[in-house]
């Protein structure tokens, strides 16, 4: 796949359905950087009128997750993902649009290397945070990616 937005909005549609409907939008997406919206409405809230904190996960996760398989496919290896351990805090209720972003690129091409020269595997971990349209942080989450050689 194409690395580009419009490409990973349409995966989001076919592949992960749930998020797509949700509202999650890939925004942006470079070798270092991606960044995912998500506005709040009635499909993507929880009873005390903000977003449902699995929205803000799967929001926060593709923004980590997307960086890790652009990664593995410039990679040019076979290389399998799986989040092994995830932990969110939530400071401020989630209304209007939300952005997450990661911004940790270098990071996992040094760890895919490191997979690739061992053939061991090896745990990478993420973070995300998520800011409303003030500019106030509303959720920061950390991911644990397991990344193995096939």
């Amino acid at each position: 796949m194409n690395f580009t937005v419009s490409n990973i909005n349409k995966f989001l549609l076919l592949k992960l359905p749930s998020a797509y409907f949700t509202g999650i939008r890939m925004r942006e997406i470079t070798d270092e950087k991606a960044e995912i919206t998500v506005t709040h409405r009635w499909i993507n809230q929880n009873p005390f009128r903000s977003m449902y904190f699995g929205v803000q996960a799967m929001a926060a996760e593709l923004s980590t997750g997307v960086l890790v398989m652009k990664n593995i496919q410039d990679s040019k290896k076979r290389i399998s993902m799986l989040v092994t351990h995830q932990q969110g805090t939530f400071t401020k209720k989630a209304t209007g649009k939300i952005r997450f972003v990661c911004e940790e690129g270098s990071l996992i091409k040094d760890v895919i290397s490191k997979a690739i020269a061992t053939g061991e595997g090896q745990t990478l971990v993420l973070h995300a945070t998520g800011w409303n349209e003030n500019q106030e942080v509303v959720s920061t989450f950390e991911f644990h990616w397991g990344l193995k050689v096939k």
